[in-house]
């Protein structure tokens, strides 16, 4: 294991993760009608730290192999996507184009996960929760989309 690499990666998934952070749900999301399905607030910070956890780990696994660029790519392309979604969904209120970002997160994820397998048993199986997490989000947002289509790029009044 190269800590080095991991710990590179590491800190690509908390910047990424950064616009979770400056961009946070806030009032306007608060105010949002939501599916029960919701996952409560505190599941989100615990469950993206994990999975960045997993995730830097699985390229860090992978970027070793000879060969790897392309799946690396693919992780250099789901973590751009990853780290756009805040700012369009709770940033700017577009849930629509949120929507089309994080279904495109999922294509990428998924390839990443079906490329990593090629190269690393392992680093496919820490993709795994992630896709998981991606098609629950994905479904969320969709759903959230759908109960207040007439806040889309707007703030409650």
């Amino acid at each position: 294991m190269d800590w080095i690499l991991y710990f590179v990666f590491l800190a690509s998934c908390a910047v990424a993760g950064s616009t979770g952070v400056i961009f946070q749900p806030g009032r306007w999301y608060d105010d949002l009608q939501k599916p029960a399905w919701t996952p409560p607030k505190w599941v989100f910070p615990v469950v993206w730290t994990t999975l960045y956890i997993l995730i830097a780990l699985a390229a860090s696994r992978v970027a070793v192999q000879v060969g790897s660029a392309f799946a690396i790519g693919l992780w250099a392309l789901q973590m751009t996507l990853n780290a756009i979604w805040s700012p369009i969904f709770f940033g700017a209120h577009r849930m629509r184009v949120g929507l089309v970002v994080i279904i495109l997160l999922w294509f990428a994820v998924a390839a990443t996960a079906f490329f990593f397998f090629q190269f690393d048993m392992l680093a496919g199986l820490l993709f795994l929760p992630y896709l998981l997490w991606v098609s629950l989000a994905s479904a969320l947002n969709l759903e959230i989309l759908r109960m207040n289509v007439h806040l889309d790029g707007n703030s409650p009044e």
